[in-house]
């Protein structure tokens, strides 16, 4: 192929602002976000373009042609042959590029832009009763130009098809600038040169492309030449194509990874939804036996059989994960799933029986909730992320992740790989797959991190090649080759073909500019491999402690794995900056590739190190919620990056107003309960109010929160302890939100608590968690603040007392963050494990508590982010249920405010998307009697600084007031009217000696 020119940088991406209706980014940060995929390789890109429209993509075509800049059209960036990355001008399509174009009903067709996500296109779909039928495990991000570039297939192509069974056109553009639609039928608006080309090229090859293109399920692996031969029953009876016509450009075209066109709109075909599924789970074992009863299965023709073995059920086991699924599988050493559908319920279990029915020595079990066969499936999907970062054993990575051979041979090959995997020293793997269409995932512990590891890497492959062809496979079974395996296809189809593979790239890309070095004339599979670099921190001063990533931030920062599950729309809270804003570099995933690159010596932002204003812009959106740490497959933590980072960017100088402000609130507050009228009047008051929040950096849309003219401590400490205590004492936790902003929430919780049994006890002194420090990345003031706490706490911990945490981001900050914080301290390490929430205590020591009179109404609970992350809601809803309440607890993400982001200046506009995106609607319809719960004080003041008419509690609001037996109502406002001369006198010295040891402090 020819060599690539000089592109002169400054000069194409002012042609691209110029010329192009998208956004043009050439910024280190941008480039070192799309600088990898989810595979080993890293390639920086020259510069990235949104474009707006389908026509704006096109003029940027013609700009790189015009410039001699390769291009490579990316879809949700989840390969994992390296496809996804290159040093070209990436078109990220996601953002703008997201229609559905029109629906055909009768013909079952939709026409859709490359952009839009699989999930998202499903949903629009299901109204008509319609879906895209292959779904690979990355559907929530995935986009439809993604899989027609990678040929995608997931579970459900065992009974809908490979992508490129379910394609009818496709709208191409060539990188020459010839624009045409494509399909089964031919491409007749093509150029005469090109469809000749084409006849030409299948006549001259047909012999060897019937040899060695391996009849199996799955073979995705090179270029769809078969699609130039006659189509069976053509009548033809021989090898000769007369006609474009009798070419499925179609199928030739996807699955060729970007290489030969770039797709602008497809006509994919449709299959109707299912009216009810049911799963049969077998168990056998090991994933061999399992692999062996693969051929009579499908006989029955599930719509997917699936493999794996019970490590992954077992690593579940161990985060907690799905307890209700996991409850119901029978032992063994690996499983089957079989799913069924059907015209009803019955018809889908009678299917799944029937199959336990046949197999009568086999432990089965038939799943038929909904819920439950969802859990599996979530089980099943998260195999990748799941088995590549396991505690005690070495990371895996993908390489050799999806060979796949026919289903009636896979039980030898699965052996036969079992002994090469550990003859080469990889007996640490995972296996799973597509069992009944014979493709095997692999994550394996490759040593990427040294050059003997690379060597041993680069023989394995090549081994493993040898063995699948043995067997009439394919090197990639849906993945596609890109650059992991690109250099492998001669291994596999001959030399022959590997040149007709080179020919068929030169009929449409003879320049090799289309994604170079993938598929044709690739890259070594062991070049730009993305951990074999120097990695280290600018500064080795790391403030957590890292002890799931080998101690270090290096490691924290390269555990994201590229699988993009943070770029999903719905579901989870993960991630809540980029629903909002579509952008790469707000998606925990961007964030994690900046600052993986930062702590590389040649990376895109390493030049300002800590200082790097690319790595501080992506990490402004972070919304510290914490999603990540449970809905990321591999747990990447990206609030505990951004505090570390913060940390070290503003170490020795001014920060942020709002971080003063914010960050020493506890501070603030214990003033300010000194002088309540006059706080209040002043932050209520129209123009003070704006002075206020001007200088403390808070946006002036929001509301300042009013301080109570009583705080919670100060009304325990005139009561005392009461009851009889006979299920023993706890300590309540009485954190800054409650103590100061909301007493009522405390006062509830004592009354609770104390019918239940318990004698409740408060701290003796001020202590505060430090939170607010945390999250403002404050670190070294974080670590007194919890020093001091801990130290206070030793005797109450000593006595065996529960900490009874109500606001849910400081009980996560004594269950996690202060691990992190102080590592190591076996007192840090008993508060962790004492540290309970409200309905964890009553399920461990009251369980069958309940209050006198029953809730018996709706309750729409808005979970907390960092509960949902770090402790889980479960027994804080069955708390509620057991008091009669109807629960429902939303799946609604974040609420956006986040803490202090939604009042920080800046902040407010993706504050309330956030809060749009499901919050408010669901609450704007709200039933008439029912109650909204929401335990974070964050939580509570975006809903009362919002539109809707409902009012949020705490739980333990609403269940002290079914004590009463009365309504719950909402808290009042605290009094707001100015006080004595000597308040002003008394608040104004406290904030300004607080402000001057703020400042000091924070040196």
């Amino acid at each position: 192929m020819p060599p690539l020119p000089y592109v002169d940088l400054r000069v194409l991406r002012s042609e691209l602002e110029r010329r192009v209706d998208g956004e043009v980014r050439f910024d280190p940060g941008s480039r070192g976000a799309y600088s990898t995929d989810a595979s080993n390789y890293r390639q920086v890109p020259l510069g990235v373009v949104v474009p707006r429209s389908v026509e704006a993509a096109v003029e940027a075509v013609a700009v790189c042609r015009e410039l001699g800049a390769p291009v490579l059209s990316r879809g949700g960036g989840t390969s994992l042959a390296g496809q996804a990355c290159n040093v070209a001008v990436v078109l990220d399509w996601s953002k703008h590029c997201n229609r559905m174009l029109s629906v055909d009903v009768s013909a079952r067709t939709c026409v859709v832009e490359p952009g839009i996500v699989l999930d998202e296109l499903n949903r629009r779909l299901a109204p008509y009763g319609l879906q895209f039928g292959p779904k690979p495990a990355t559907h929530a991000n995935c986009t439809l130009g993604g899989m027609i570039g990678n040929d995608a297939c997931g579970a459900t192509a065992q009974g809908y098809g490979r992508t490129a069974d379910n394609v009818r056109r496709l709208e191409v553009l060539t990188y020459a600038g010839e624009r045409f639609w494509a399909g089964v039928d031919g491409a007749p608006e093509a150029s005469e040169q090109l469809r000749a080309a084409l006849r030409e090229l299948g006549r001259r090859h047909a012999e060897r492309i019937r040899a060695r293109f391996p009849d199996i399920p799955r073979r995705v692996s090179g270029y769809s030449l078969d699609a130039l031969l006659p189509r069976a029953g053509d009548g033809t009876g021989g090898d000769r194509v007369d006609s474009a016509d009798e070419v499925d450009w179609a199928r030739l075209l996807v699955g060729s990874e970007g290489t030969l066109v770039t797709v602008l709109s497809a006509e994919l075909a449709l299959v109707p939804l299912p009216a009810a599924t049911a799963l049969t789970v077998l168990a056998y074992p090991g994933l061999v036996e399992a692999a062996r009863a693969v051929p009579p299965i499908n006989e029955h023709h599930p719509i997917a059989l699936e493999g794996f073995d019970a490590e992954l059920i077992e690593l579940q086991r161990e985060k907690q994960l799905a307890p209700d699924v996991l409850g119901a599988l029978p032992p063994g050493g690996a499983y089957l799933l079989a799913q069924f559908t059907g015209d009803s319920r019955e018809s889908a279990v009678t299917r799944a029986e029937a199959l336990a029915a046949q197999l009568p020595g086999t432990p089965s079990v038939v799943l038929s909730e909904p819920a439950l066969q969802g859990q599996l499936w979530q089980i099943r999907e998260s195999g990748l992320g799941a088995t590549a970062h396991v505690p005690g054993r070495p990371d895996t990575h993908p390489g050799w992740e999806d060979s796949a051979v026919a289903p009636e041979r896979l039980a030898d090959y699965l052996r036969d790989l079992k002994a090469l995997l550990d003859a080469s020293g990889y007996a640490q793997h995972s296996l799973y797959g597509h069992f009944g269409h014979g493709c095997v995932h692999a994550r394996i512990p490759f040593d990427l991190r040294s050059e003997p590891g690379v060597r041993a890497f680069r023989r394995f492959l090549e081994q493993a090649a040898d063995l699948v062809t043995g067997y009439g496979g394919s090197l990639s079974g849906e993945h596609g080759d890109g650059q992991a395996r690109g250099e492998l296809l001669g291994r596999m189809f001959g030399p022959e073909l590997v040149r007709a593979f080179e020919e068929l790239k030169a009929v449409f890309d003879p320049l090799d500019r289309m994604n170079p070095g993938k598929v044709v004339a690739p890259n070594r599979l062991d070049a730009d491999l993305r951990l074999l670099a120097p990695l280290s921190p600018p500064s080795s001063d790391a403030r957590f402690g890292y002890p799931h990533d080998g101690g270090t931030v290096v490691g924290a920062a390269a555990r994201c794995v590229g699988v993009g599950k943070c770029r999903s729309h719905v579901g989870g809270v993960m991630c809540p900056s980029y629903r909002v804003t579509g952008e790469e570099q707000h998606s925990t995933r961007g964030r994690a590739r900046l600052l993986f690159e930062l702590m590389r010596d040649d990376g895109t932002v390493r030049e300002d190190g800590w200082r790097s204003r690319d790595v501080l812009e992506a990490l402004d959106l972070c919304l510290s919620c914490k999603g990540c740490k449970t809905d990321c497959p591999v747990n990447v933590d990206m609030a505990t990056y951004k505090a570390e980072f913060l940390a070290h960017h503003y170490a020795g100088r001014l920060r942020p107003r709002a971080h003063y402000a914010m960050g020493w609130l506890p501070l603030w507050l214990r003033g300010a309960t000194r002088a309540p009228r006059l706080v209040n009047a002043v932050g209520s008051a129209p123009f003070s109010s704006r002075v206020v929040k001007l200088v403390a950096g808070i946006a002036q849309q929001r509301s300042l929160p009013l301080v109570v003219d009583e705080r919670f401590t100060a009304w325990y400490a005139g009561r005392g302890p009461r009851g009889d205590g006979r299920r023993g004492e706890v300590l309540l936790w009485p954190d800054t939100f409650t103590d100061a902003l909301s007493p009522g929430v405390g006062r509830a919780a004592v009354e609770v608590l104390e019918d239940a049994g318990f004698r409740v006890v408060l701290p003796q002194q001020a202590l505060c968690c430090g939170l607010t420090w945390v999250t403002t990345g404050q670190l070294d003031v974080a670590k007194r603040v919890l020093r001091r706490t801990v130290d206070a706490l030793r005797p109450h911990l000593d006595a065996g007392r529960p900490v009874v945490g109500l606001e849910p981001s400081c009980t996560a900050v004594l269950r996690a963050d202060a691990r992190g914080l102080l590592p190591g301290d076996p007192d840090v390490e008993r508060l962790r494990q004492a540290t309970v929430t409200l309905g964890e205590l009553f399920a461990q020591r009251a369980p069958g508590w309940r209050p006198a009179s029953p809730i018996d109404r709706p309750a729409v609970v808005q979970r907390h982010c960092h509960q949902y992350a770090v402790m889980g809601y479960d027994a804080d809803a069955e708390l509620l249920r057991r008091a009669g309440a109807r629960v429902e607890v939303l799946d609604a993400g974040c609420c956006g405010l986040a803490g202090d982001f939604g009042f920080t200046a800046g902040h407010y506009e993706v504050s309330q998307a956030v809060a749009e995106h499901a919050l408010l609607p669901r609450l704007r319809a709200l039933e008439a009697d029912a109650a909204v719960l929401a335990d974070g004080f964050s939580c509570r003041a975006q809903v009362e600084q919002s539109d809707v008419a409902a009012r949020p509690l705490h739980a333990a609001e609403l269940l002290a007031a079914a004590l009463r037996g009365v309504p719950p109502v909402p808290p009042g406002r605290p009094s707001w009217r100015a006080g004595a001369a000597v308040d002003a006198v008394a608040i104004g010295g406290l904030l300004t000696a607080g402000y001057a040891v703020a400042r000091r402090l924070s040196r």
